[in-house]
């Protein structure tokens, strides 16, 4: 008789604890072993197309699918031990707690399989997993998911017993947004010390706080040879009481000369989320202080220092600092800031000295940004390209292919784009016929509209203009094919901040190999053509001679840039896409 949830997929399973390099050829391979395979697919980042460490495997028989989770359950793969349970898809019945329990203060050995192998004697376990950080190491807690409520309460009179000779915690899974003790509640009994004399053991920690109340918990953390670590918590029967004990001994002095801290214990989310608003509020006091006279200048010859940089912007007005960045080897980063007085002197520098030749080098300035500011102006200046340049589909319809670029007499190419992406194979600019090709035989004195081998290479005159050579570009099927004439509003647009629609085509030639090698890394060669267009829209030619000089200031723009289109990637998956599902814990 089969033990599969009634509620659950009984052909599906779903495998964690996957290592990044692990696909679906290996899997199939070991997972054949209980019986015929349906599909398997391993779940992976929209951008980069890495693994996220778990996958799922659907079987032709329910029995071949529950052999698999019997047989394979923490087997090794590549080293580490996987994870499987039944797939659960609805997420209203993934998300139910009926079933869990909770475990804490385990021993750092006890993994996955031991605290399975330890539990299962209670009831049918669907998922099992201990907490561990990002070394793999446990974290000293985990979680059990049992098919009944029955066995989870069962399980739970192992509660204040030995395990490992550490004596655990277990009860039922409370989620977060309902336990107690949560930042606001007014009914905490816990508090955390610290400052304690190493010397200190919990019976004189008792004696020290037991006349403030009843205490029902205290324990001193010590490290792995047995030392105390310097602080303790200690649990109250009431808040009263546990409030009066922060009172009375917050700042006391001990006896070997430091004072005490006594406040009530807090959860690490809760004291990060008080770092952050209070860096946060740094963070805007800053920015207000320093809105709009503070200068990011960049693309510096590496012998600018922090004197030089204040010298040539001195002339536009009164500095109030200028700061070249450092690397950990002092070696200068090639930017800095600059900070005026006024508003007026920063607007001045910026009109002044952006594109100002330094050492032999042209410099980019303008107003400092914050990241967030960056990236929310490279969404929209995204957005607007998408808007200008996609031409009318229905809903549904795919993405067009990778912008081109604009050349000479208004046609569109990538630069030097010979190898084929996804959308469209691109045309090789040496080959006859080609936008660039012609280029090289004007030159030369050729004729720019000869006739190619194929008897096509003559194009057609518009508004008295004269003929040209047709683009033999074949693009996706799915979108409209389309020319583009230097009379577009698109060509006309693309020139800004006086480049020539020539210099701009030069700099993306130039560009576009470099954002190519970049994105072999992360397997996602077909954003190239997309990347490269937003680049040179929504930046300067001192900014992209930089880009081109800098591969980290590369890397970074080619980083941001695939970020907006991962954001609108999963927006469009969303729409399109149900809900995978994934682990009950």
């Amino acid at each position: 008789m089969s033990t599969t949830p009634p509620h659950v997929s009984n052909t599906s399973l779903y495998v964690g604890d996957l290592e990044n390099d692990v696909f679906e050829t290996q899997l199939f391979e070991i997972f054949s072993q209980a019986g015929p395979v349906a599909s398997i697919r391993v779940c992976r980042d929209a951008v980069t197309r890495r693994s996220l460490g778990y996958a799922y495997i659907n079987f032709h028989k329910p029995e071949d699918a529950e052999r698999a989770l019997d047989l394979l359950n923490y087997k090794e793969i590549k080293g580490r031990p996987c994870r499987i349970m039944w797939s659960q898809r609805d997420p209203q019945l993934r998300k139910t707690n009926q079933g869990n329990i909770f475990i804490k203060n385990l021993h750092k050995s006890i993994d996955n399989k031991a605290l399975h192998d330890t539990f299962s004697s209670f009831g049918k376990i669907l998922s099992c997993k201990v907490a561990t950080d990002e070394r793999g190491n446990s974290r000293g807690y985990g979680f059990i998911h049992y098919e009944t409520q029955e066995a989870a309460d069962k399980a739970c009179i192992v509660n204040g017993k030995l395990l490992e000779g550490k004596k655990c915690f277990v009860g039922p899974f409370v989620p977060r947004k309902t336990r107690t003790n949560d930042q606001g509640d007014s009914n905490w009994t816990n508090i955390y010390v610290k400052n304690l004399s190493t010397s200190m053991d919990e019976q004189q920690l008792r004696e020290m706080f037991g006349k403030y109340g009843t205490i029902t918990s205290a324990a001193i953390s010590k490290d792995d040879k047995g030392s105390s670590k310097g602080f303790a918590f200690i649990n109250f029967q009431s808040n009263e009481e546990a409030q009066k004990a922060v009172d009375e001994l917050n700042g006391k002095e001990t006896t070997d000369g430091k004072q005490l801290y006594v406040g009530r214990a807090q959860k690490k989310s809760e004291r990060e989320k008080e770092l952050k608003d209070m860096f946060q509020k740094i963070q805007h006091e800053r920015s207000s202080k320093y809105q709009g006279v503070n200068l990011y200048v960049k693309n510096l010859d590496t012998a600018v220092d922090d004197e030089t940089l204040r010298r040539e912007f001195s002339q536009s007005g009164t500095i109030t600092s200028a700061k070249v960045m450092m690397d950990d080897k002092n070696t200068s980063m090639g930017f800095g800031f600059v900070c005026y007085s006024t508003p007026e002197e920063a607007t001045k520098a910026v009109t002044e000295m952006n594109g100002r030749l330094i050492n032999g080098k042209p410099i980019y300035v303008a107003l400092a940004q914050k990241k967030d500011q960056r990236r929310a102006q490279l969404e929209q200046q995204y957005a607007r390209a998408q808007n200008q340049r996609m031409p009318p589909m229905m809903p549904g319809a795919p993405m067009f292919a990778p912008p081109m670029f604009i050349g000479r007499g208004g046609y569109m190419y990538p630069p030097n784009a010979a190898q084929p992406m996804r959308g469209g194979r691109y045309p090789n600019p040496q080959a006859r016929g080609s936008p660039m090709a012609n280029q090289g035989n004007a030159a030369s004195g050729a004729q720019p509209g000869a006739q190619g081998g194929n008897g096509r290479g003559k194009g057609r005159g518009r508004g008295g203009q004269a003929s040209g050579t047709q683009m033999n570009i074949k693009y996706n099927q799915n979108v409209r094919n389309q020319q583009t004439t230097a009379e577009s509003p698109s060509a006309n647009e693309i020139p800004t901040a006086g480049m020539t629609a020539e210099q701009r085509t030069r700099l993306g030639e130039q560009l576009y190999p470099l954002i190519m090698n970049i994105l072999t890394t992360f397997s996602r060669q077909d954003y190239a053509g997309k990347i490269t267009g937003m680049i040179l829209e929504s930046m300067d030619q001192p900014e992209l001679i930089h880009l081109i000089k800098s591969n980290d200031a590369l890397q970074d723009k080619v980083k941001e840039a695939m970020e907006v289109l991962s954001i609108h990637a999963n927006a469009e998956d969303k729409q399109h896409k149900g809900n995978d599902g994934g682990s009950s814990d």
